[in-house]
């Protein structure tokens, strides 16, 4: 399929982070990682992965604006559009040998995602879309899933961890949403939660306290593909609030209502 000059220097970057991030997760217990904090690791192969997309995005792009998980924000020349970059979405997991980790890159424009793509290089899945030209996933098209029943859906959070404070929210959630569906999936890596609801994998999914880069590739991709997605918080905006939920149409108001009346 015939895709934008942004979204194909998008896609180039990723496979070439991912490519990085492969190399480097097959020697993982070699790897030197320092601590940013409670439950958040950071090693060399993230900032590698970062110091690679940035430089494919912004040589293609120079006046861009860019944000990303470990090299802070800068603005552009070029007020209107940004990129928007987490470079190993599930470092957790890749530091433990767990092959479910992705590489996520985001256009916002005028304050809207336009384009997204999340690339899990483990299983060579690339998923991405582009506003009003749908979602794919490799030369696949990407729907939502078709079903309408709770009990028969799956869904996907984050569990908080380390103390965090968002832990007795969602064990609230969890109390009212596990006897209503058929499961509740933590995978440890939100973009992918995010494209697997694109794909259909998951019927919904939601999570507080995420930031910019873990959710907005996700966005315009499970847009694209059928869904719907807004702020857990009516009325608040999702990049800056970090809470989302997202599902196919027919599932939304019902899931939603479960996870809101916490």
């Amino acid at each position: 399929m015939a895709v934008s000059a942004n979204l194909n220097v998008m896609m180039k970057a990723a496979r070439k982070a991912g490519r990085a991030l492969a190399k480097d997760f097959r020697e993982v217990e070699n790897l030197q990682v320092s601590m940013k904090g409670a439950g958040d690791f950071v090693s060399r192969a993230d900032i590698n992965a970062e110091q690679i997309i940035k430089s494919e995005l912004m040589n293609a792009r120079p006046t861009y604006g860019w944000i990303a998980e470990e090299g802070g924000e800068e603005p552009g020349k070029d007020p209107t559009r940004r990129w928007i970059v987490d470079p190993l979405d599930g470092t957790t997991n890749f530091l433990h040998g767990l092959p479910h980790w992705a590489v996520s890159i985001a256009l916002e424009h005028k304050g809207q995602i336009v384009a997204g793509v999340i690339y899990d290089a483990s299983k060579d899945e690339l998923f991405f879309a582009e506003k009003g030209e749908g979602a794919w996933m490799n030369e696949s098209r990407l729907r939502v899933s078709g079903r309408d029943k709770m009990i028969e859906s799956i869904f996907a959070t984050g569990l908080p961890f380390g103390g965090r404070r968002d832990l007795p929210l969602t064990l609230q959630d969890l109390a009212r949403l596990m006897p209503a569906c058929a499961g509740v999936r933590r995978w440890g890596a939100a973009a992918l939660d995010m494209a697997y609801v694109a794909a259909g994998r998951y019927d919904g999914f939601w999570e507080r306290r995420l930031n910019s880069w873990d959710i907005a590739a996700g966005i315009v991709i499970v847009r694209e593909a059928g869904g719907l997605v807004e702020p857990l918080v009516p009325g608040e905006e999702m990049l800056e609030s970090g809470a989302v939920i997202c599902a196919n149409a027919p599932i939304f108001d019902k899931f939603a209502k479960v996870i809101r009346n916490a």
